[in-house]
């Protein structure tokens, strides 16, 4: 008989196992140079994620009817998929979408982007990214609509200017294996922004400003540690050391929903996470506390709306 294998959810930090969960796939790369007066449309992409750095100058970026000013060193995220235009000032004209303009191409997934109006020059370094939301919808849905890393913030931690130079020199020299090294670093320049976001503290209610409050986040650690635990509201309560009431008041205060409901939609998350892996279902109704395999695919398809065999091996799954 073989040992049960571990499942990946952390003990100790429960977001550091959403944030370990989310995994990217490098959709397309790009080296921008404009001169002014320039600007580029980024077409709507569905269920993909774009970033731009700017190394070099400045630019507006336009998402919806939002304005941002990037300097060099800035990272700018747009995790929804929203079109949006670069510029290099206001009103400066549209030359057309970006992956429709004459560009030079590196390889598969790689480019460089011209534009010469003349003017003062910018730099900047794109790409679009498709991140595995089978891994992290639960925290992608929460973010912006643009997610900002200034270049003060992210000079203070040294980050960004090593992450960009590697991504920057794995475009340019398009060696072997350059796909994945781009792919990989991304994945850390979009998780060291949203960890940026979050030490900001401005999420709205939701299962991140649960985490903050020392009680409940206390239950939630709890629950993410163990969650095929018999998690009642009295348990969780006697845990925090809050009266029932109180406790469920609080929870459903921060979190925007009642505890137990919460409980089921994170089994119900990682449950997907792992059946896009393969997982077998009755190993996880098992893990995940439910009497049965029966049970536990009742309460999947309540949540996810479709029954979890559905789901078994597919990498595109959405979590429900």
């Amino acid at each position: 008989m073989t040992a049960d294998r571990v499942l990946p959810w952390s003990p100790s930090d429960p977001l550091g196992g959403v944030l370990g969960d989310l995994r990217m796939r490098g959709t397309f790369y790009c080296r921008a140079e404009g001169a002014a007066p320039w600007g580029v449309e980024m077409p709507a992409l569905d269920g993909c994620m774009s970033f731009h750095v700017v190394t070099e100058g400045s630019c507006l970026l336009e998402v919806d009817d939002a304005v941002h000013e990037l300097r060099a060193g800035d990272l700018a995220l747009v995790p929804h998929g929203r079109g949006h235009l670069l510029r290099s000032g206001p009103g400066a004209p549209i030359a057309g979408r970006a992956d429709l303009l004459p560009q030079d191409y590196l390889g598969e997934h790689y480019s460089v982007l011209r534009i010469d109006g003349g003017g003062a020059e910018a730099r900047l370094v794109c790409g679009v990214l498709e991140p595995e939301r089978h891994g992290a919808a639960h925290l992608l849905d929460l973010l912006p609509p643009v997610l900002l890393v200034e270049a003060d913030d992210a000079a203070r931690g040294g980050w960004l200017t090593v992450l960009l130079g590697m991504i920057t020199d794995e475009v340019r020299r398009d060696r072997p294996g350059a796909e994945a090294v781009v792919t990989r670093l991304a994945d850390v320049v979009v998780i060291q922004a949203i960890r940026g976001w979050l030490d900001t503290g401005g999420t709205g209610p939701g299962w991140l400003r649960a985490l903050r409050d020392p009680q409940v986040g206390g239950a939630v650690a709890l629950v993410h540690q163990d969650p095929g635990a018999p998690w009642t509201l009295d348990r969780l309560a006697r845990e925090t050391r809050m009266s029932r009431s109180a406790f469920a008041a609080r929870f459903t205060e921060l979190a925007g929903e009642p505890a137990l409901r919460y409980v089921t939609r994170w089994r119900m998350h990682l449950a997907t996470v792992e059946l896009a892996r393969g997982a077998r279902v009755g190993e996880l109704a098992r893990r995940l506390g439910y009497d049965s395999e029966a049970a536990f695919s009742r309460a999947y398809k309540r949540v996810s709306g479709v029954p979890p065999v559905s789901v078994r091996g597919r990498q595109d799954a959405a979590a429900g």
